[in-house]
């Protein structure tokens, strides 16, 4: 775990429960190793000027983590609406369409789905979002803390442009020839309406326990197909001799294989 992590996840309210459920001396150790600055809040809606709310100042991504993304076909977004309620989405695609442009930035492409736009509202107003990246087939899961910002292909609607200095999500449209055509997952049908980017504050690896493994169909493909072969093969061996037996039980010889005698 990150000083980072540390220090936006584990508010006054977190330890408080950490000492009543008895695992907060674990976390004051690992606080004083580690040296974790204190947590920094701010109001709903507004972008405090403090060390984790300014761009490239959280967590780096390493390797580790911008490979796994790579390989990941969708994840969990939570976003806060203007009433305080959270909303937790599932974002999908193609493996591939989660990118890590940088080691401060991880970025998709945002496909039309059902058109309720709740978290892109959400987004409009308050920038802070949290993401579970999961890979149950290895029964990994990455949590990440970040601003998201939106950026539509085409030029949103009136009103869909708000004051950068709110902490809102700043909506700003692109080139769609560009944009459309660097997000576009070949082979891949949905349609890209959006590149949602998110400057990463902090991240942290979960332990793997309770996360039931599973598995995409061609994951299951891979560890199926060498079975599925020597079953093939077997079949075929089966015909064989299935064609002997009846041959024996008519009566007739097996063929004698060239310059030899039949039996």
């Amino acid at each position: 775990m990150s000083r980072s992590y540390h220090a936006l996840a584990f508010t006054d309210a977190v330890l408080a429960a950490q000492a009543r459920y008895g695992s907060r001396a674990a976390v004051e150790r690992y606080h004083r190793a580690h040296d974790a600055p204190a947590p920094r809040r701010t109001a709903v809606g507004v972008r405090a000027p403090t060390p984790e709310a300014r761009p490239g100042t959280g967590d780096l991504l390493s390797r580790l983590e911008r490979q796994f993304l790579s390989e990941l076909d969708g994840f969990y977004l939570a976003t806060v609406s203007e009433t305080g309620w959270p909303y937790v989405q599932f974002r999908g695609g193609p493996a591939g369409f989660i990118r890590t442009p940088d080691e401060h930035t991880i970025a998709w492409a945002d496909f039309r789905g059902n058109r309720q736009y709740i978290s892109m509202g959400n987004l409009a107003l308050e920038g802070r979002a949290a993401m579970i990246f999961m890979d149950y087939a290895r029964q990994t899961r990455l949590k990440v803390y970040g601003w998201a910002s939106v950026h539509d292909i085409h030029a949103p609607r009136p009103g869909g442009h708000r004051r950068p200095d709110t902490g809102a999500a700043h909506t700003r449209p692109q080139d769609p020839a560009m944009v459309g055509t660097s997000l576009a997952v070949p082979g891949y049908p949905g349609r890209v309406e959006r590149e949602v980017r998110v400057d990463v504050m902090a991240y942290d690896w979960n332990c793997p326990q309770h996360i039931t493994p599973r598995y995409t169909v061609d994951e299951l493909g891979q560890q199926l197909d060498p079975f599925l072969n020597r079953v093939s093969e077997l079949e075929e061996m089966n015909r064989v001799l299935r064609t002997e037996i009846d041959r024996l039980r008519d009566g007739r010889s097996t063929p004698a294989p060239e310059g030899g005698e039949s039996t």
